[in-house]
């Protein structure tokens, strides 16, 4: 079966869409951080899980030390760090205009991978970068910040996006070099993740953050709820397909498609969250949609 890389980044942003509706009610109930450190535990718990029934080990602990290093890496950078930049972002700004500053990983990705990799698109694949990356602005751009929201909090905002978006970029790349021989994403996605809660649960340690997370959950049960099944289906599935991705398709590609939640975002803020969906939106959509069909042109 062909363009299964692609596929896979479709699906990563189904995956994200999902999970993203998730995890904004428990950002509601118990702020970013808590949230970043409590979904690493229960991904990291699935995929022990996961990689013991289907390889009959939690942790591929022969997979070799450069192995290890770049997935470990990568896990830092793009799950610990980059998803705390995001929903601090978030925070400040709101997930459409952070999801519109960090859909410019796709550019970086797209651009560092050129530089240390050597990868090349054809002419059909970077038309369908612009569209869909074009679709993606001009969907996110039709929601803006409230009025009343500070200038430093817009700036604070858009500053923790950016970095968002270079440690996603970073995150990918790292996983490239991880990912070469054909290994198995969920053995990958356990390394990263195992990487990531240990850096974010060590960090809480030291600034005496645990027994608050904890607290803060026992005061908030149906937010531990809500992260036991975002974390199944953005931190796990949506994390590996993200992989498989990058595995099978150029990182250029598979960017602009695990990119693409902002725009299947559109139904959900209109059905769920009962929001007023535009024209600027409609057309949006379809510009990304025609982008998104343009890259399976090879």
């Amino acid at each position: 079966m062909t363009h299964l890389g692609e596929i896979a980044g479709l699906l990563t942003s189904i995956f994200y869409t999902l999970s993203a509706t998730f995890i904004t009610r428990a950002v509601q109930k118990v702020g970013p951080m808590i949230v970043n450190r409590v979904r690493v535990i229960f991904a990291s718990v699935y995929l022990l899980i996961i990689n013991l029934a289907l390889y009959g080990q939690p942790l591929p602990i022969h997979a070799g030390a450069d192995r290890w290093t770049w997935l470990s890496l990568s896990g830092l950078l793009g799950l610990a760090l980059g998803d705390a930049f995001l929903f601090q972002s978030f925070a400040f700004i709101g997930p459409r205009l952070g999801s519109l500053i960090f859909a410019l990983s796709t550019v970086f990705s797209s651009i560092a991978a050129w530089i240390f990799f050597g990868e090349t698109l054809n002419i059909f694949q970077i038309i369908g970068i612009a569209l869909a990356l074009a679709g993606i602005f001009w969907v996110v751009a039709e929601r803006r910040t409230d009025s009343e929201t500070p200038h430093s909090h817009v700036m604070a905002g858009a500053v923790y996006a950016l970095l968002a978006a270079l440690a996603q970029t970073a995150g990918y790349l790292l996983a490239k070099q991880g990912l070469s021989g054909d290994f198995p994403p969920f053995q990958a996605s356990i390394i990263r993740m195992t990487a990531a809660a240990l850096a974010l649960w060590v960090m809480a340690a030291f600034q005496k953050q645990i027994g608050g997370t904890f607290q803060s959950l026992r005061e908030n049960p149906s937010a531990l709820k809500i992260l036991a099944v975002a974390s199944l289906v953005g931190s796990v599935l949506g994390v590996t397909s993200s992989l498989f991705a990058v595995q099978h398709a150029e990182v250029g590609v598979a960017s602009v498609l695990t990119s693409l939640s902002p725009v299947f975002l559109l139904p959900v803020s209109h059905f769920v969250f009962k929001e007023r969906i535009g024209w600027q939106s409609i057309a949006g959509t379809l510009l990304a949609m025609a982008g998104v069909s343009i890259l399976f042109l090879k």
